[in-house]
């Protein structure tokens, strides 16, 4: 089975780690990696394929930057290439940006049968360009393969053929069990981050990048203003997003000095901070996900998610963007702690039930 395993943004590679290891245990699986190239920066690209114990990808296609039209079709003029001369049985995607889209179209108007990991997930938020992204993608798509129960529902909703819809548990989470146990193989000071653990106490982990929520001034602000004020009493690291970084100096927004300003990190040292944090503030899908895996009270800084379970069995809390509705999601997110639990599935297999579902059935009857 010719596959090619698709990724093009950093929430994308933690996706197909585990998928791709997995697949070096089938030797009827030929599993080769494509990079978009839709981040592009080392600090938010190369470096996890490094870290994830990964190989350099096998095709990259380098499509860089621009608007979402401009970049989604750089991304499918080369993919069709690729396609062309690799001759793919099965393209599988993952997730929900740009790349997903643009090379599931690509594969099914060149009849090639396409697999959508993490498929039915659904905010109903047509202003997200992610809900576009999954929208199209499960359109089109011949095999699902789903990580919570909504998933399913979704897909059936839309009229998906129940045997092509597999649910078999989260392949981020996959990779996050598998690098927490990396992580304890290593001594805590080999981590950049470890000094600032020791002198922090109690402290709150950040990230924020979403456009609905650092394009526009007044929203920011009041997100900032909000985190200033957790701030007072706990100390908050913050990895800046490239995006936000603009936004931040565009509007001239400033963070309390009990907000420590982190160059974007890398997944391990990610992870070594937020894993240890009294809580995650974040406008994120996969760390909504991620703390819930790891029994971390997680307040999302959104009106909505993709991602119900998270709030349903997780330690998730909804928050929205206004600045006392953080503060109380935040309260509301500690007390989850006792009561919150892991759903079904997110055990670290889901990568190998994808394998095991494919070579069972094969791609043939998708054509």
């Amino acid at each position: 089975m010719n596959v090619l395993l698709v990724a093009g943004a950093r929430p994308n590679f933690m996706k197909i780690a585990p998928i791709y290891r997995a697949s070096l245990r089938h030797g009827r699986v030929r599993c080769r990696i494509v990079h978009t190239g839709q981040h592009y920066d080392y600090g938010m690209s190369q470096t996890f394929f490094h870290e994830l114990g990964i190989p350099s990808p096998h095709f990259s296609l380098e499509a860089g930057s621009g608007t979402h039209a401009v970049q989604t079709a750089k991304i499918m003029v080369a993919f069709e290439e690729v396609c062309r001369t690799a001759r793919p049985d099965l393209v599988m995607v993952v997730g929900d940006v740009n790349s997903t889209l643009a090379c599931s179209v690509v594969a099914k108007k060149m009849a090639v049968p396409v697999a959508h990991v993490e498929a039915g997930l659904r905010s109903f938020d047509t202003a997200m360009p992610e809900e576009i992204n999954r929208m199209v993608t499960d359109a089109i798509s011949d095999l699902f393969f789903v990580t919570e129960k909504s998933g399913v529902e979704n897909l059936e909703k839309e009229g998906k053929r129940r045997d092509r819809i597999h649910l078999v548990g989260h392949v981020m989470v996959d990779n996050l069990l598998f690098q927490a146990g990396e992580i304890l193989k290593r001594p805590a000071e080999s981590f950049a981050g470890h000094a600032l653990k020791q002198s922090a106490g109690p402290y709150l982990y950040l990230t924020l990048h979403r456009p609905s929520n650092v394009d526009d001034r007044e929203t920011f602000q009041g997100i900032v203003e909000a985190v200033n004020e957790l701030a007072r009493a706990r100390t908050v690291f913050f990895p800046v997003h490239p995006r936000t970084s603009l936004k931040m100096e565009q509007f001239h927004i400033r963070f309390h000095e009990g907000v420590p300003l982190l160059p974007p990190l890398g997944f391990s040292e990610s992870l070594f901070l937020w894993k240890d944090a009294e809580a995650v503030l974040t406008d994120s899908g996969g760390l909504q996900e991620e703390t819930t895996a790891l029994g971390v009270p997680c307040v999302t800084i959104r009106d909505n998610t993709e991602r119900p379970i998270t709030v349903e069995v997780g330690t998730n809390v909804l928050a929205g963007t206004a600045r006392e509705s953080i503060i109380d999601a935040y309260r509301r997110s500690l007390a989850k702690r006792g009561t919150a639990r892991v759903p079904d599935l997110w055990d670290g297999r889901a990568s190998e039930r994808i394998w095991e579902n494919l070579l069972d059935a094969g791609v043939s009857h998708c054509a």
